[in-house]
């Protein structure tokens, strides 16, 4: 549990708030940004002014957040001292700290989200592995899950890309997510997600494993300048199908640009028009290829200071079990539940939360044994 230094409870006696929390500070930032959006000039440049716009919106979420942890944190106070006086407080300061905590642990979280990115939308990309309608199956049912998810944060999910599988399934998905810190978030969701269960799909009802690769990236604004050949690319053109395409098999709509240097393929069939798919799929590719520089910047700034990264995209980072018992267990953490119905239905914070607070730490003991091996 972290606790912040720096102000003074109401008593002028205990450091409560500071340090990363900067109250005063953050407030001093508010009231600068009101003095801009009151001058008259503000709406001129509409871009900067919506920019402007979301940044107020998210320090005051910040203000209140820390408010509210200020008011749990005295009200805790005033029950331990009524308790000394002999009143009844137990019920009540049980749940005030349970509360407390509660209010510290989701700030603790937040001070993991700090990185260039971690605040901006995200870009949410599905494949299934090799396997056929078994894998296809398997990456629609991750599918849900993330808009399950997305769902009960209040994200709304906008849908770039969607092919069906042949029989069932997904050949790939790929949706715009919207909302605060969505990246910072779902950054912890990347990687291959492995599937062990009896196969709807079998006949003779064996025991199958499947494979599914979650790629998330940040929706990066148009500030980023990235210089692309047009000789480096493929564009090629296709009929909307399936899910994401608005007017399904009438005109060859969809793009899919293939930056051929690094094999990154970037598709969009969601609009009417094939002009604005090509913007689209073109916007994908530009964070696609800034995604992986930045990625290849961190991977030789560890290995120059000695450091290991023990995961990687394309590593399996989490295990689905539902036969012959049921068991969802984090490769990363070890974080594992048996209520893999809740966890396929969206509940997949507590993975995302301890991922965050333990990045940068070596897995725990046990973490790389086979997931399908009873804890």
């Amino acid at each position: 549990m972290i606790w912040y230094t720096s102000s003074t409870d109401s008593r002028g006696d205990t450091p409560i708030c500071g340090g990363f929390f900067d109250l005063e500070g953050r407030l001093k930032e508010l009231a600068a940004l009101d003095d801009r959006m009151g001058r008259a000039d503000f709406w001129d440049d509409q871009k900067a002014a919506q920019q402007t716009l979301q940044t107020r919106s998210a320090l005051k979420e910040r203000i209140d957040k820390g408010r509210a942890l200020v008011t749990s944190y005295e009200d805790v106070r005033t029950l331990i001292d009524l308790g000394r006086e002999g009143e009844p407080v137990n019920d009540d300061l049980r749940h005030g700290l349970d509360t407390l905590r509660q209010k510290l642990e989701a700030l603790e979280i937040e001070m993991m989200l700090q990185g260039e990115h971690d605040h901006n939308n995200a870009i949410l990309t599905i494949h299934p592995g090799a396997g056929g309608t078994e894998a296809q199956d398997w990456a629609e049912m991750l599918y849900r899950m993330y808009l399950r998810w997305c769902e009960r944060r209040g994200y709304s999910v906008e849908i770039i890309d969607y092919s069906d599988g042949e029989e069932a399934g997904l050949k790939s998905a790929t949706a715009l997510v919207r909302g605060q810190d969505a990246y910072g978030y779902l950054k912890a969701e990347n990687g291959v997600h492995r599937l062990v269960r009896i196969s709807p799909f079998d006949s003779a009802a064996r025991r199958h494993t499947s494979f599914a690769s979650v790629y998330v990236y940040p929706e990066v604004d148009d500030a980023i300048n990235i210089v692309i050949d047009d000789k480096d690319l493929r564009i090629d053109t296709y009929r909307s199908s399936g899910s994401g395409g608005q007017h399904v098999n009438v005109t060859d709509s969809a793009i899919r640009i293939t930056h051929l240097p690094t094999g990154i393929v970037a598709q969009c069939q969601n609009e009417r028009s094939q002009h604005r798919n090509r913007d689209t799929a073109m916007k994908m590719l530009k964070m696609r290829l800034y995604e992986l520089e930045r990625s290849r910047q961190e991977e030789k700034k560890a290995q120059e200071e000695g450091l290991k990264k023990g995961i990687q995209f394309g590593s399996q980072i989490r295990s689905y079990v539902l036969h012959p018992y049921q068991l969802v267990k984090d490769l990363r953490t070890g974080v594992q539940t048996s209520q893999v119905d809740d966890v396929l239905d969206g509940e997949i914070d507590e993975f995302i939360k301890v991922f965050l607070l333990r990045r940068g730490a070596p897995p725990p003991p046990g973490a790389d044994d086979e997931a399908d091996a009873r804890p």
